[in-house]
């Protein structure tokens, strides 16, 4: 009884992380932003390195390091609201006129509870997604990647406290990186 208790709460806990997760997309793809700044935590990291090709065996050169090497972006709440408002003014160059976004997201796996499945307050999980972007008549973007999400309860809900980003491409061919992942 025990276990099947177990895969009740993973299974409930995976529909809710996966829910949050799909609001979070909706909210993005809707551009409300600031119900999406709603969603993140005070003390938020989102980053996304910057990947590179390398020889067979260098996995640690893959990647660039965090708070060592340039990255696409490594950012807190405060420049993630920044770059809202910036987008808000409506004279925003690289938004003007605004992109369409699909944010798409799937392979939702919770990887890690803490203290319980039954009781989380932090949860681990990654996902994948595709984000297709559509700007003026002929500008067109598609990002692929991985997310590593870590997701904190707050009161009834969840907050994101930190996201790192995986591109699957290490050439970036969009003119700029103005929407979020």
């Amino acid at each position: 009884m025990a276990e099947r208790d177990a895969r009740i709460d993973r299974l409930l806990l995976s529909q809710e992380i996966t829910d949050f997760l799909y609001r979070e997309a909706e909210l993005l793809d809707e551009r409300r932003y600031r119900e999406w700044l709603d969603l993140l935590a005070d003390d938020v990291r989102y980053w996304m390195p910057i990947r590179r090709n390398v020889k067979l065996g260098d996995d640690e050169g893959e990647f660039t390091r965090a708070l060592s090497d340039i990255n696409w972006f490594d950012e807190g709440k405060d420049t993630l609201s920044r770059r809202v408002k910036q987008i808000e003014t409506g004279i925003h160059w690289a938004e003007e006129p605004r992109s369409r976004l699909s944010h798409l997201v799937t392979n939702v796996q919770v990887q890690g509870a803490e203290p319980s499945l039954a009781a989380p307050q932090d949860v681990s999980v990654t996902s994948r997604f595709l984000i297709y972007r559509n700007r003026v008549e002929t500008e067109t973007d598609i990002l692929v990647g991985r997310r590593e999400d870590q997701l904190r309860r707050n009161g009834a809900g969840w907050l994101l406290a930190r996201r790192k980003i995986i591109l699957d491409q290490n050439v970036l061919l969009s003119k700029n990186l103005t929407f979020f992942i």
